[in-house]
């Protein structure tokens, strides 16, 4: 069969998009890997396809580069919002559906193929803490480690070492991120559960990432600037201190069309 496909990236995080609304592609696990596949297919971190919802704008459908459906992805959520614009689903305020739940997003400038895009996180409240590391969920499981030079990191393998490891069995295993607190921003590296490698940006990695600091340095209301390789984000929030809880969670960044195109599989 033929597949229209749109590629989008989100500070260098990448997906393949489709528009399911009208022709119901049901793809294999084996197909939407081939389509991630970087020297046998297009090439992306992750695949997503747009759909109808009864209530909501739209519905948001994620899934991993190894074919598998994931959780929440928070850089694929700004760039299925800028895919939503381009089809002319919604004007420049939306509210859509994703596997953990409802989220608000807003268009805040439109520079061309180069949308910053806003995107409302869940309110997270659960964070714990083993040695000098944080873990919690922000629509998908985050282990951070804070270091000294994050450059020097091997990222690749000691991520690994992480996600696979004892302690993370029992919850199918984490996305890893390596952070360095600069002066007046974060700087972020990621293993990525499901690519299975390293990523140039993970927008719920750098939402954790940012209320991990947050919480271990006690700020309470802040906007943190946070430096992935493939580019800049930046994450918002409200923390409720009688409820332990962080709210109005918002990651804001780029969203970027690369190209379209047809494929047959």
């Amino acid at each position: 069969m033929t597949i229209k496909f749109y590629k989008y990236h989100g500070a260098g995080n990448d997906f393949v998009i489709i528009d399911n609304r009208i022709t119901h592609y049901q793809l294999s696990t084996k197909q939407i890997a081939l389509l991630c596949h970087r020297r046998f297919g297009i090439g992306a971190d992750g695949f997503m396809t747009i759909e109808n919802d009864e209530k909501l704008d739209f519905r948001m459908k994620y899934y991993n580069s190894d074919g598998a459906e994931g959780s929440m992805c928070g850089n694929g959520g700004r760039c299925i919002v800028a895919f939503a614009k381009k089809l002319e689903i919604i004007s420049n305020i939306t509210t859509f559906i994703a596997t953990d739940g409802i989220h608000e997003a807003k268009i805040n400038s439109n520079n061309g193929n180069i949308l910053d895009i806003s995107l409302k996180m869940n309110d997270v409240d659960n964070i714990s803490t083993n040695n000098d590391s944080y873990f919690l969920d922000t629509g998908s499981p985050h282990h951070i480690s804070f270091v000294n030079d994050v450059d020097t990191i091997d990222v690749y393998n000691k991520g690994k070492e992480i996600r696979y490891s004892d302690f993370y069995k029992k919850t199918n295993g984490t996305n890893v991120n390596f952070i360095e607190i600069k002066d007046d921003y974060l700087k972020i590296r990621t293993y990525e559960r499901g690519v299975e490698d390293e990523t140039y940006a993970c927008g719920t990695g750098a939402t954790a990432a940012a209320i991990a600091y947050a919480y271990k340095e006690g700020i309470y209301n802040k906007e943190i600037r946070i430096k992935a390789i493939g580019g800049d984000l930046s994450l918002s929030f409200n923390f409720i201190k009688d409820e332990n809880m962080f709210k109005d969670v918002v990651l804001r960044g780029p969203a970027e069309i690369v190209f379209s195109g047809t494929i047959e599989i």
